[in-house]
């Protein structure tokens, strides 16, 4: 049963009516001395997985490719996807070879006017540009899912494909929160609309929860959605004949910006990689 209008809630991201506490506030205080990835282990690994370490792909595309003959080991061709790899053995894909490396896990607070890719072939600053890592750490990092250049906030990079594959995915329902300002008050019978969910021009979307951000404020909304589609929440408020004038994602995969400024990141502690791993059921 939705909430009255003007209470502010329709299925609302948790804490979200309190200017406060942004939606889906933060459980915990930020580390201030970040957890360096584990560095690959010794132990042998199944080859899909041993692929995917080296970020060249996913488990499951790793599997198509020795299905394929396009892996080789230790200079013969691979057609068993359960074969096991240890740290002496040489693995090629395509006849470039590979071999495992740490993980790193970024998460930045992208700013306006920042393209959400590794480079660009008209010289725009990318969300790559705002790192301040030698090239060797950042060799294969990229970020996971996009926002579009003026939308900012919550953005995850990383080199390790699987996690971001997975992370990606719809089936994993990772869930996403963003505050809106639009340039009109939005009306409480609106926010009902965006949960009841707008016909877009690539077919219907609805909002997992939405609420006033900080009543009476009508023009900032709270809005949870688990889609990821291109400028999505954009075409959702679009839809509704509203412009919105800021977008800001506060929160990725239970992952928030506060304490991080505008433009800087930070690495993931240890127990938030594994909270990630958790939430797409991978195993660390």
């Amino acid at each position: 049963m939705k909430s009255r209008p003007g209470s502010g809630d329709r299925k609302a991201p948790r804490a979200a009516g309190a200017r406060q506490q942004s939606p889906g506030g933060r459980r915990r205080q930020e580390q201030s001395t970040p957890v360096v990835p584990a560095k690959p282990s010794d132990e042998p690994l199944r080859i899909n997985r041993y692929i995917a370490r080296a970020g060249v792909c996913s488990r499951r595309e790793a599997d198509e490719l020795v299905a394929k003959g396009q892996v080789r080991l230790n200079g013969d061709v691979v057609t068993t996807p359960g074969f096991r790899v240890g740290p002496k053995d040489r693995v090629e894909v395509n006849g470039r070879l590979i071999s495992p490396r740490a993980f790193l896990y970024l998460l930045l607070n992208k700013p306006t006017d920042t393209i959400t890719t590794t480079d660009d072939e008209r010289g725009r600053r990318t969300v790559l540009d705002l790192v301040d890592l030698d090239a060797g750490t950042m060799a294969g990092v990229f970020p996971v899912g996009r926002l579009d250049r003026d939308t900012t906030g919550a953005l995850l990079l990383t080199n390790d494909g699987e996690l971001a594959h997975r992370l990606m995915h719809p089936s994993y329902d990772v869930e996403k929160i963003y505050r809106v300002r639009t340039e009109e008050p939005v009306k409480p019978e609106e926010l009902d609309r965006l949960v009841e969910g707008v016909e877009l021009e690539d077919g219907r979307a609805a909002a997992d929860r939405v609420t006033y951000y900080a009543p009476p404020d009508l023009r900032e909304v709270g809005i949870s959605v688990h889609e990821g589609r291109n400028r999505l929440v954009r075409r959702m408020f679009e839809a509704l004949g509203h412009r919105v004038d800021r977008l800001d994602r506060i929160r990725y995969a239970g992952l928030t910006t506060r304490g991080i400024r505008r433009g800087h990141w930070r690495r993931l502690d240890s127990d938030e990689v594994a909270r990630l791993y958790r939430l797409v059921h991978l195993k660390t």
